[in-house]
């Protein structure tokens, strides 16, 4: 039986995968990541023995090989060793795909795997990849210095000539890794260079965000750079302002409150932006989480429903339902759009209203009265940093 790419991806929303390069830290990043968030992690290399017993020779041929000893193993050729591994890694991933789509149906769960690039374009989208890489450069001492790794230790040492099983497997490594490095680096998917000088915890809060588990130490780019504005604001403990970010769990979870908030007026307009992501350079949105779900939202835009395009930023879409009302919610979302401002190198922001004495209180002042596309006069505040 041969399934849609489209059906895999659908039935693979809840797992979010974290992949690389040997050594780049994907396995650490894993384990910490899902006990920080309570996520199960499933690592393929610890399944391989439980899917090699299901498969048959026929089918998976490379699964199946067997070898007699070090020698044997390490005696191929860097192309004959690459092969394998490559057809190797292809032979178990069906196991792993009808896992995952298994385990996740009831949440999410973190996988760390061998997820190439093309492989990733198939089964998921960029929100739900990080890449881990370390230049693939002599990576065998490394490896074999880990005290999950002491099997293959054990196994490589045991070789004839250890020197020379140990430059075969570098050289294969590098073989397979050196472009695939380089693609990664120039792709649209998000990865992060391994750095000692970086801890786990921050390595584990930036892939976080990307991911969208947790937004509160600057938004990240795709290479892990940080860049913009905090986007986190407190109000009191369970109240948190969040950038909204494309590609998302967030993006996708903000686009739902948007096409059913109560702001009947705006909705559709404000979920088609969100959509189609019409959104360029600095323009952004802010969403509201409390209690575990968005309540509330803001967005700074370039233009916004007047024809005055020699005025902006404009901070636009101030939104908070009802019951949440009177908490400063507003404030808190106003507050985290001037900070992304301020970020890009802006000293002023706009707010257009109808209403009279409600955001002086946060700091603006009135300029004039302006007209907008539908012919109606609203109040024009400013604000100055």
């Amino acid at each position: 039986m041969i399934f849609q790419d489209n059906i895999i991806k659908k039935y693979l929303e809840n797992v979010y995968f974290i992949a690389g390069t040997p050594c780049g830290g994907k396995t650490t990043v894993s384990r910490a990541l899902g006990k920080k968030y309570g996520i199960p992690v499933y690592d393929i290399d610890e399944h391989f023995e439980e899917h090699q017993k299901a498969s048959d020779a026929e089918h998976q041929p490379a699964m199946n090989r067997n070898f007699k000893d070090a020698d044997e193993f390490f005696g191929r050729s860097v192309e004959e060793y690459k092969a394998w591994l490559l057809q190797n890694t292809r032979e178990q991933l069906d196991f792993v795909l009808l896992d995952l789509i298994r385990l996740s149906q009831n949440g999410k769960i973190i996988c760390d795997c061998h997820l190439r690039l093309e492989q990733a374009a198939i089964f998921t989208d960029p929100s739900r990849v990080a890449f881990m890489l370390k230049k693939p450069e002599n990576l065998v001492d490394e490896y074999c210095n880990r005290a999950d790794h002491q099997g293959f230790n054990d196994f490589i040492h045991s070789a004839t000539d250890f020197e020379k099983a140990k430059e075969t497997c570098n050289a294969t490594l590098l073989s397979l890794n050196e472009k695939f490095y380089q693609d990664v680096k120039a792709s649209e998917y998000f990865w992060l260079e391994r750095d000692n000088a970086r801890s786990v915890e921050e390595t584990v809060a930036l892939v976080a965000k990307h991911f969208g588990f947790e937004v509160g130490t600057g938004d990240t780019d795709a290479n892990g750079s940080g860049a913009g504005s905090k986007g986190v604001r407190e109000n009191h403990a369970d109240l948190r302002i969040e950038r909204v970010v494309k590609d998302t769990f967030l993006a996708k979870e903000f686009l739902r409150f948007v096409e059913n908030c109560s702001w009947t007026e705006v909705r559709d307009h404000i979920a088609g932006l969100i959509r189609n992501w019409e959104f360029t350079d600095w323009e952004t949105m802010f969403a509201a989480i409390k209690d575990g779900k968005i309540v509330g939202m803001t967005s700074l835009l370039k233009t916004d429903y007047y024809p005055l395009p020699e005025i902006f930023l404009w901070v636009s879409c101030v939104f908070v339902e009802k019951e949440y009302r009177g908490m400063r919610i507003s404030e808190k979302l106003i507050d985290a759009a001037n900070e992304h401002a301020k970020a890009q190198g802006f000293e002023k922001t706009y707010i257009p209203t109808e209403f009279t004495g409600f955001y002086e209180k946060y700091g603006y002042s009135y300029v004039k009265d302006v007209v907008n596309y539908a012919g109606d006069t609203d109040r024009l505040y400013v604000k100055e940093f």
